[in-house]
C-alpha cells in the first residue's frame, strides 16, 4: 500500500515548456492580438468618420499604426516561441506508459 499525503507529478523541462506555453503563452498572445486588432479598428473608423477634424485624422492614424505594430509584435513572438518549442523537440512528445519519448531526441 502506498499512501502519499503529497501526490507526485512526474515531468520533465521539455513537458513543462509545452504546458506553459499551451496553457499561459498561446492564450496570452491571442489575446494580445485581438487588443491589437481593436485597437486598429477603433483608429480605422475614428479616421473614417471624421474627414473634416485634422487633429482627430492625425491621433487615429497613430492608433492604426500602434495596431499594426502590436500585431506585429505578437506575430513575432508566436514565430519566435514556435522556433524555440520546435528546436527543444517539444512537437514531438510523445507519452507512453509513463515513458517520454521526445522527437528524435531519444
Amino acid at each position: 500500500m502506498n499512501f502519499q499525503i503529497i501526490p507526485v507529478a512526474e515531468a520533465n523541462v521539455v513537458s513543462l515548456m509545452a504546458s506553459i506555453n499551451r496553457v499561459i503563452i498561446n492564450p496570452l498572445i491571442t489575446f494580445l492580438f485581438a487588443l491589437a486588432i481593436i485597437y486598429f479598428i477603433y483608429g480605422l473608423a475614428k479616421y473614417l468618420l471624421s474627414p473634416d477634424n485634422e487633429e482627430i485624422r492625425k491621433t487615429s492614424k497613430q492608433h492604426m499604426l500602434w495596431g499594426v505594430v502590436g500585431m506585429f509584435i505578437m506575430v513575432a513572438v508566436f514565430g519566435i516561441m514556435n522556433i524555440l518549442l520546435t528546436t527543444l523537440g517539444t512537437k514531438g512528445i510523445k507519452i507512453q506508459n509513463g515513458d517520454y519519448t521526445v522527437g528524435n531526441l531519444q
